[in-house]
């Protein structure tokens, strides 16, 4: 057994992923495949029917035009008083520009995402903690029009930004709830 196992031919994989130049290609609808010839950028690929030379030519990138959705992981992020909060948000983003996506920067996702957890944590240090929850939605769009000053040469242009959750430290929460009570009172 072991000298069949030995003798039989390894499988073949295709680690790239990316589709195979056999002349006659079918690109789906919502994605653009940038080609290369001999190693320098030829042009996209536009959804439909198209015709490559298989020697010469190479699909280098395969980009998608849809509505991408990112989770940007739970951050620390100190407010304009000093308290410390626990972030995280969703980021919508799409590829508007194949060629700036391929060649602009070499993962645009993650790119994207550290932009996103840094100018988070620059805005939320402008403001105060009480604010921070009333100007959530400008807080979300001041992150939003940061990004897309920032990816416009990446070929990316960020749609919307959530803020999922805010997480305040337990005294905080506490000295909160107490002020709600008292305020209550009077």
């Amino acid at each position: 057994l072991k000298r069949v196992a030995w003798l039989a031919p390894a499988p073949c994989r295709w680690n790239s992923g990316l589709p195979m130049n056999i002349g006659v290609l079918f690109v789906p609808q919502q994605e653009a495949w940038v080609v290369e010839r001999m190693g320098k950028f030829h042009r996209i690929l536009e959804p439909g029917l198209n015709f490559l030379i298989p020697l010469l030519d190479r699909i280098r990138y395969v980009q998608s035009l849809k509505e991408i959705v990112i989770n940007v992981p739970e951050q620390s992020a100190v407010t304009l008083d000093n308290v410390t909060l626990q972030i995280d948000g969703v980021l919508y983003l799409r590829v508007m520009d194949p060629y700036k996506a391929s060649y602009g920067v070499e993962d645009p996702e993650y790119a994207v995402t550290q932009l996103a957890q840094t100018t988070m944590r620059s805005e939320l240090g402008k403001l105060s903690l009480d604010r921070v929850f009333r100007e959530r939605e400008s807080l979300n769009a001041s992150i939003v029009d940061a990004i897309n000053q920032a990816s416009d040469c990446w070929g990316i242009r960020c749609l919307r930004y959530e803020i999922k959750d805010i997480h305040v430290p337990p005294r905080v929460k506490e000295s909160m709830q107490m002020q709600v009570r008292l305020s209550g009172r009077e």
